[in-house]
């Protein structure tokens, strides 16, 4: 089943955020889940992606290796690594800088994969978090401070809004890493006419502008249950 979009439309994109609508939940089958989770709580706690010897703990429980997991996570699209097997993405988690900076309450500076995964912080650690980011159009800067529930936010500009976009090709191509094709396209915008100018701009890109109450629930519906 899809995953419906908070007003009530088929998601577009295919390999999008919600990983083309299964959920970013990882399958507790052979360790996925628990190693998953274990890559999370990392990123949480430090920052940055565990070593993999931290991780083998987990994986022998269910008799396999860190390595073996990781892959399948990957090819799951739960996690990204790169050419070396170094993970460089867990969502909302990214190893490497973005515009999107979280800070934890009580805890570290983390980089989120889009403005989307920033959101959904909050409710998936149940903890407060403070995003700084910019206009992709005019490089404005952007706060929002997101309650430990995820239920609610201040924005500032309180005219913000977030773009949702997703490369034209893959609402019909076959599913890729969210990474590849919607990341870099979900954004947050100081107006919509900003939103918009931007869309404009970009015709390889579909998408539209959310409100503040449709992109927070967004990431707490996709992020929420991940720890659980």
């Amino acid at each position: 089943m899809r995953w419906a979009r908070p007003d009530g439309r088929r998601a577009r994109r295919a390999g999008g955020l919600d990983r083309a609508g299964s959920g970013r939940v990882a399958p507790v089958a052979a360790g996925l889940r628990a190693v998953h989770q274990q890559v999370l709580l990392a990123f949480a706690g430090s920052g940055h992606a565990p070593e993999r010897p931290a991780l083998e703990a987990a994986a022998a429980s269910y008799g396999r290796t860190a390595a073996d997991v990781l892959a399948d996570l990957h090819a799951g699209d739960f996690i990204q690594l790169d050419g070396a097997g170094v993970i460089r993405a867990a969502y909302p988690f990214s190893a490497v800088p973005t515009p999107h900076v979280v800070r934890i309450d009580g805890g570290p500076r983390v980089y989120a994969m889009c403005a989307i995964d920033a959101l959904g912080v909050a409710a998936m650690l149940g903890r407060a978090v403070t995003i700084a980011s910019t206009d992709t159009l005019t490089g404005q800067p952007i706060m929002v401070t997101v309650t430990k529930n995820g239920t609610a936010a201040t924005w500032e500009p309180a005219s913000t809004v977030v773009f949702e976009g997703c490369l034209a090709s893959c609402a019909s191509g076959p599913a890729l890493p969210a990474a590849q094709v919607s990341c870099g396209h979900v954004n947050f915008f100081a107006t919509s006419a900003g939103a918009a100018a931007w869309a404009a701009a970009h015709p390889e890109v579909t998408g539209e502008a959310l409100g503040q109450p449709a992109a927070l629930r967004l990431g707490r519906e996709i992020f929420g249950p991940l720890l659980r």
